[in-house]
């Protein structure tokens, strides 16, 4: 891997600034986008909107302003025609040897995991499993690792930020195994409590899990020292990437992690595919998580399978998902194609004018970092006196998409004191208008 990557990856897990870029952004061709988008000044991001139809749309009577893209993105058309082309070409169960519709498709699913692979910086397609997405990941090393691995007396850590879909399947995990969950909490700021973690690893932690950053506070977590910190006591590493893949390169060498989940949707790329990477000897060493064709091979009714498939494809039993695993390719070639560095700094100022802009709403407290460097543009907030989900029902008036309620994370909100948030993100094609729109929106509605 180049250098200057390295540092910028370096510097990412860190959470540390990114100095900001200054250039204009000229898209390839193929599935980017076929226009000249430049960085500066939000103008990539009103560019990139004509990218992605559904922005057009008028909700209620007005433009819609969509501020939900941490639960899922807009696909741009570039992912939809891939879709399409699938479908209207290549539709077909793969096979390598049979029918040639059936080897087209193989070759699609082949390259689409390929893909997935040198994005992440894994050392091969075979550590690639696809998956529903993040949470049936996260619950496939759960059931398999966790089951074949944890015992009474062990332990697993998780922290108080977790989203629902990593909390839970180790809650039921630790239950069936008599292991130990143990919570690793926040500072006053919703940092992790790093100091803590040091008192609770132990020669009885077996895996420590995170998110890679916060669906609430937008915050991004340390990973590479909590990986270091956890191996150093023997404990094997879990990141929560659902919230990072989608807004910066993330290199699974670098992080030196053990397994990673995230989900398509959050990127661009269809709903219904995820993927889970893991170091291709645990995965070999890891029981199936289901069963069935495709998975295994040479089964004879009077004994066992013979013979399960290699790496990542042992765990994806049945008729696979090869339109969603093109549309996630597609989705990743189309956000390469606009260069991360570059929407990683746009998304920065954006960070930054939102920021500014949420304090002129009186009464309204934000959750997370103040400085953009440490956080995505995730903007979770409640407004003295104002139900959350009033909130949102009156924006929705307005044409203006947020999400409202406990964000699958309520832990993490009674541990900053409320049951209840509402939740504004933004994405590649947010504009500093967008975030304008949902300022006034807040301000109509608080006189």
């Amino acid at each position: 891997m180049q250098k200057p990557r390295r540092d910028f990856l370096r510097t990412i897990s860190s959470a540390a600034a990114i100095p900001a870029l200054s250039s204009v952004l000229k898209a390839e061709g193929g599935a980017g986008p076929k226009e000249s988008v430049a960085s500066a000044d939000g103008e990539l991001s009103k560019n990139l909107q004509t990218q992605f139809p559904l922005l057009n749309a008028a909700v209620n009577g007005h433009r819609l302003t969509y501020l939900d893209s941490a639960a899922t993105t807009q696909r741009p058309r570039a992912v939809l025609d891939a879709l399409d082309g699938f479908y209207l070409h290549e539709n077909a169960n793969p096979s390598k040897s049979l029918h040639t519709l059936a080897r087209r498709s193989a070759t699609l699913y082949d390259t689409a995991r390929a893909t997935v692979a040198r994005y992440l910086s894994a050392r091969g397609p075979e550590e690639i499993v696809w998956t529903r997405g993040t949470t049936e990941a996260i619950n496939l090393v759960a059931a398999s690792w966790g089951e074949a691995n944890l015992s009474a007396g062990d332990e697993v850590v998780v922290t108080v930020t977790d989203h629902y879909s990593n909390l839970v399947p180790w809650q039921l995990a630790t239950k069936r195994t008599k292991a130990t969950l143990r919570i690793l909490d926040v500072d006053g700021d919703g940092r992790l409590r790093l100091d803590q973690l040091r008192a609770l690893l132990s020669k009885r932690t077996k895996l420590v899990t995170f998110p890679h950053i916060s669906n609430v506070l937008g915050r991004i977590n340390p990973a590479k020292e909590i990986c270091e910190m956890a191996h150093r006591v023997g404990a094997m590493v879990l990141i929560d990437a659902a919230q990072s893949v989608p807004h910066f390169p993330v290199d699974v060498q670098d992080l030196g992690c053990d397994f990673l989940a995230f989900s398509g949707h959050k990127m661009c790329g269809p709903m219904g595919i995820g993927v889970l990477w893991s170091r291709r000897e645990l995965l070999d060493a890891m029981p199936p998580f289901q069963s069935g064709s495709n998975m295994t091979h040479e089964v004879d009714i009077e004994s066992a399978p013979t013979r399960f498939a290699d790496g990542g494809l042992k765990f994806e039993a049945g008729t696979p998902n090869v339109p969603g695993a093109v549309g996630l390719a597609a989705a990743i070639t189309f956000l390469e194609s606009c260069d991360r560095k570059v929407l990683w700094t746009q998304e920065q100022e954006l960070t930054r004018y939102a920021l500014a802009s949420f304090q002129k709403i009186e009464g309204l407290r934000i959750f997370g970092p103040r400085e953009a460097s440490q956080r995505i543009s995730v903007f979770s907030f409640v407004i003295q006196n104002r139900n959350p989900l009033e909130v949102v029902r009156a924006l929705d008036a307005n044409g203006i998409a947020v999400r409202g309620g406990d964000l699958a994370s309520l832990p993490l909100l009674k541990r900053i004191g409320v049951d209840a948030a509402v939740r504004a993100s933004c994405y590649i094609y947010t504009t500093n208008e967008d975030v304008d729109r949902l300022i006034a929106g807040l301000q109509s509605r608080s006189s």
